[in-house]
């Protein structure tokens, strides 16, 4: 397994190794229950996105016992446990603190085959790029954080981020791709960085292929541009070429930074369409978005087109 990648990966014997990771964050929606879906739901992706099948859990939980109602507790765990029972997964324990703010995550570990195990940076000349979730969730919870967001823009963002990603691997481990990880905190451009950054090739993403949840455009603005959006793009400036037509929004929206984001594959141009027909199959966003090719000197890491 290469350094950064989504989860580690532990080779027990011939026939299994254990996959773990770690994953916890504060509230991004009003909801403490769905929160604790929320929170549960991005824990999982790590495991995922690296082909494995998650088998257990532990809790991590901070929490401001002096100032807030231990109700709110209650709910966000029973949303991390509704969660994972839905994943058809156990939590068998965990560890609370007291903090000054809420904060609720999971370690989660699973397994699969030594040789099975899918990374991020496997990427080969020629992929295809398909992501399963649509952008714009960093957006939505912005404006829910500073009272700009309705009750509908909320519950849009919920939806996406309590889908689990648990079919979508299971449908890439049956076709087969090269490489994947999960969309997260460091926006779509962030984590395809990570993808090609040390492979000598560059990705190339069209911006009108990219799903967005419609919402998000609505949102979008100068108050709703969480700080990690804005590092995203800062950290990355030096690593694009842009369509000299995109808008400052758009360019914002594809460094927006993500919770419990989909699933970003990338396949042979020659499974990409069984790929894509197995995911519809099962009711999952199958986009793709772009391609890997080539890095000439000339180039940048990452392309967007229009």
């Amino acid at each position: 397994m290469g350094y950064g990648d989504d989860a580690s990966v532990v080779r027990i014997s011939d026939e299994i190794a254990v996959v773990q990771t770690v994953d916890y964050i504060s509230p991004v929606v009003n909801d403490p229950y769905e929160f604790g879906r929320i929170a549960a739901a991005n824990a999982l992706s790590d495991i995922y996105a690296m082909g494995a099948v998650p088998s257990f859990a532990l809790n991590i939980v901070g929490f401001p016992v002096n100032t807030l109602p231990i109700g709110y507790l209650k709910e966000i765990l029973r949303g991390g446990t509704d969660m994972m029972a839905d994943a058809g997964i156990p939590i068998i324990g965990g560890h609370t603190y007291d903090d000054h703010a809420p904060k609720y995550g999971l370690t989660v570990t699973g397994f699969v085959h030594p040789d099975r195990y899918v990374t991020k940076r496997s990427v080969k000349e020629g992929d295809i790029l398909i992501l399963t979730k649509p952008l714009g969730v960093g957006v939505i919870t912005t404006a829910i954080d500073k009272g700009l967001a309705s009750p509908e823009n909320e519950l849009r963002a919920i939806e996406v981020m309590t889908t689990l990603n648990d079919k979508a691997s299971h449908v890439m481990m049956d076709v087969g791709i090269h490489a994947c990880t999960d969309v997260t905190g460091f926006g779509l451009l962030g984590h395809l960085y990570e993808m090609v950054k040390e492979s000598g090739l560059c990705a190339e993403v069209h911006f009108p292929s990219i799903p967005v949840i419609p919402d998000a455009w609505d949102l979008i603005t100068d108050k709703t541009l969480s700080n990690g959006t804005r590092n995203n793009l800062q950290m990355l400036q030096e690593y694009v070429t842009w369509d000299e037509t995109l808008r400052k929004y758009e360019r914002w929206m594809l460094c927006d930074a993500q919770t419990s984001g989909g699933l970003l594959m990338a396949v042979s141009e020659e499974k990409q369409v069984l790929l894509c027909e197995e995911l519809t199959k099962i009711g999952c966003l199958a986009a793709p978005i772009g391609k890997i090719r080539s890095q000439l000197e000339h180039e940048s890491h990452l392309i967007v087109t229009r």
